[in-house]
């Protein structure tokens, strides 16, 4: 297994060193449309809805992406992948950017050869189970049957947490959220357990979404972002600063509403002038006009604006900011200055 494991890792690696030997910047915007590896299908975060069109808060992120570098938030091409197809369609260059509840590891960066270009979710993993079986705590889970998505962190978290609080469970082994539903909602599993936001998705998704309760035990972080293939700085670059500018713009009060008055207006704060490119020339640093930042936030709105849309407590999704808030508002979200 374990020599298995070794191999794998090392195709993905190499794969991934092939892959960069052309820019991808020049490749996207050759191509004109951005090729983005999204998730299967998880309401709020990646989804088709009713008319065929993919939206949510990773999928926001990717029109953001297209909006900069191609000045055209529907220049996207969405690929599903899953828990075990993400890295290999990422390190041979089927997709540009990876940007689907992936959570940065250090194995993945260094040993798989990924950038994370930052974290757009701080997540943890946690555990919901039918009301009627009457179980308050993870702990009192000894013998329960868990569905849990192969290929994740969420397996090593859960040996882990079950063996450290010797606790006895059978996996019940599945490769996609889609694919998890019905066996936890036929009782083929008493538990399903992934990123806590996955589990507010897919509850949300239910019939009777009080009929299942989340845990409240969190066992791991699980820090959420886009990822880039290592060697290829300039595309993590503009990967980078576009998530960054949407974590900007909301820190500053520039939304998709008002970004093009302020833009035009150039007020007196440099920071937003930069931003917005009517100061400086960070854009022609990135290979990208002035315009680049202001499109991005246009096309979907700043930060908050794609949160609470897609997935904040006015969705069925429900999720609180929580340590998704700004950093002036005691949360850990923060964008290096624009400068």
């Amino acid at each position: 297994m374990k020599q298995i494991a070794i191999l794998g890792a090392m195709t993905v690696a190499g794969l991934s060193a092939g892959a960069v030997s052309a820019g991808t910047l020049d490749d996207v915007k050759a191509r004109g449309k951005l090729n983005c590896g999204v998730v299967t299908g998880l309401v709020g975060f990646g989804a088709p809805n009713a008319n065929g069109e993919w939206e949510g808060f990773d999928v926001s992120y990717c029109r953001a992406l297209a909006a900069a570098v191609l000045g055209d938030p529907t220049a996207v091409e969405f690929i599903p992948t899953t828990g075990k197809t993400r890295f290999t369609a990422l390190a041979s260059g089927e997709i540009d950017v990876l940007a689907r509840n992936t959570t940065w590891t250090f194995s993945r960066d260094v040993d798989l050869k990924f950038d994370f270009i930052g974290v757009n979710y701080y997540d943890g993993q946690g555990f919901m189970v039918p009301k009627e079986l009457g179980v308050s705590s993870a702990k009192e889970l000894d013998g329960a049957t868990v569905c849990i998505q192969t290929g994740t962190t969420t397996e090593l978290n859960l040996a882990d947490y079950f063996r450290k609080n010797n606790i006895d469970y059978e996996p019940v082994p599945i490769e996609t959220n889609a694919e998890a539903q019905p066996l936890y909602l036929e009782g083929a599993c008493d538990v399903y357990t992934t990123d806590a936001s996955g589990l507010a998705a897919t509850r949300a998704a239910f019939e009777n979404p009080g009929d299942h309760v989340v845990l409240p035990e969190i066992i791991s972080k699980e820090p959420l972002g886009p990822a880039v293939r290592h060697g290829d700085n300039d595309w993590a670059d503009v990967a980078r600063w576009t998530l960054n500018a949407l974590i900007a713009a909301e820190e500053y009060g520039v939304t998709s509403a008002n970004v093009e008055d302020m833009a035009a207006q150039a007020g007196d704060s440099p920071e937003v002038n930069r931003l917005l490119g009517t100061e400086g020339n960070l854009g022609e640093m990135l290979g990208l006009d002035a315009d680049w930042a202001k499109r991005a936030i246009a096309a979907e709105g700043n930060y908050g604006e794609i949160f609470e849309k897609n997935i904040g407590e006015n969705t069925p999704i429900g999720l609180a900011r929580g340590l998704n808030a700004q950093w002036t508002e005691g949360g850990l979200l923060y964008a290096p200055p624009f400068r």
